[in-house]
C-alpha cells in the first residue's frame, strides 16, 4: 500500500467523489484508509448515567478502500 498517514488524497470513486483530505489512519491489512472529513457516518449515543453525559448524535469518519483514493 503506497498511501500512508499524513498523505493528502482525493476521492476518485463513491459518494464523496471529488473531495480531498488528509489520511488520519492507514489500515494496510484491510487495504483501507480513514480520510479526514470523508465517508462520515452518524452514530447515536445513548445517555450514560444520570448526570454524566447526554445522549447525542456523533459523526465519525469510516474507512474507505485504498483503490478509491489517489495521492494529490
Amino acid at each position: 500500500m503506497k498511501i500512508k498517514k499524513g498523505d493528502k488524497v482525493k476521492v476518485i470513486a463513491g459518494k464523496d467523489k471529488g473531495h480531498t483530505g488528509t489520511v488520519t489512519l492507514a489500515l494496510p491489512k484491510e487495504d483501507k484508509v480513514i480520510v479526514e472529513g470523508v465517508n462520515m457516518k452518524k452514530k447515536h449515543q445513548k445517555p450514560r448515567g444520570r448526570n454524566a453525559r447526554k445522549g447525542q448524535i456523533v459523526e465519525k469518519a469510516m474507512p474507505i478502500h485504498v483503490s478509491n483514493v489517489a495521492k494529490v
